[in-house]
């Protein structure tokens, strides 16, 4: 009785009786192992088809940011076009918010403390319903001051200008999806570009209240709208995941704020360059 036990026990230690059991579960230090965190489903380490990562990184996801973020863009532009249109074409309402200019000052304030708070501070645009109630509130004061301004212009001047911009902002989208080129790692034209355009208002601002200067203003205009199409492709690019820098998922509000605001100072840009004021 006791040899057949001792023989039952070798079996299991050297025979194939020992292959029948189950392998250990993976430590935790096994499983956490790695650069991406995995999402253990309750398999073993060797069944690779029941084991798979998560990662930011991943192509669904990314796909479902870019609608995401693309489809508060455009409602973000519609209500923009939709009050450029109203201020444009309805005559009361130019003469009353130009004789008014209290209203556009009041949306200027609004408009800084709401960009300020989106962009400096991650929990309010990470937090539902407030990260879209913000951006609401950006988009209405931004729309507002772009239709002041284009009340100031002639209507035809108004559309062509924003023919123009719909053109160049979806040639550029098209570009920044496309080219092998990383923009992303660019930082210091951008930079470059950004100084020049600063000195260069500072001193039409100083000149202004002696003069105007046409060609030092168009000269603004020229450059803030080639800056603002290469911050356009910067931030496109960002979205993509592709590139060296990219964007989290979780920013889908602070993307959707900076590719608005690059197409409505595009917008604002040609307007000063190519528009006619009215009479």
């Amino acid at each position: 009785m006791t040899q057949g036990k001792v023989s039952v026990a070798n079996k299991s230690n050297n025979g194939s009786y020992g292959d029948a059991m189950p392998p250990h579960p993976p430590s935790y230090q096994e499983a956490t192992a790695g650069d991406s965190s995995p999402c253990y489903s309750g398999a073993y380490s060797g069944d690779g088809d029941m084991l798979t990562e998560f990662s930011w990184d991943d192509q669904n996801i990314r796909r479902v940011f870019i609608r995401k973020v693309y489809a508060i863009l455009l409602i973000q532009l519609s209500v923009t076009l939709a009050i450029v249109a109203l201020f444009t074409f309805c005559e009361p309402l130019k003469t009353y918010i130009q004789t008014n200019p209290g209203w556009y000052w009041a949306s200027y304030a609004v408009f800084f403390i709401t960009y300020l708070t989106l962009s400096c501070c991650s929990a309010p645009r990470r937090k539902f319903p407030w990260n879209l109630i913000l951006l609401a509130i950006f988009t209405l004061s931004l729309s507002y001051m772009t239709g002041m301004l284009s009340s100031f212009y002639n209507t035809k001047s108004v559309m062509i200008c924003l023919g123009i911009t719909a053109l160049v902002c979806l040639s550029v989208t098209i570009f920044s999806f496309q080219t092998k080129v990383d923009v992303t790692s660019c930082q210091g034209v951008l930079f470059i570009f950004s100084m020049t355009l600063l000195i260069c208002g500072l001193v039409l601002a100083f000149v202004l209240p002696f003069g105007y200067v046409p060609w030092l203003h168009a000269i603004y205009a020229a450059l803030g709208a080639i800056l603002f199409t290469m911050f356009l492709v910067f931030d496109t690019q960002l979205l993509m995941g592709n590139k060296r820098y990219t964007i989290s998922p979780e920013e889908y509000i602070f993307a959707s704020l900076n590719i608005y605001l690059d197409i409505v100072y595009i917008f604002t840009f040609f307007l000063q360059l190519f528009g006619t004021e009215r009479d």
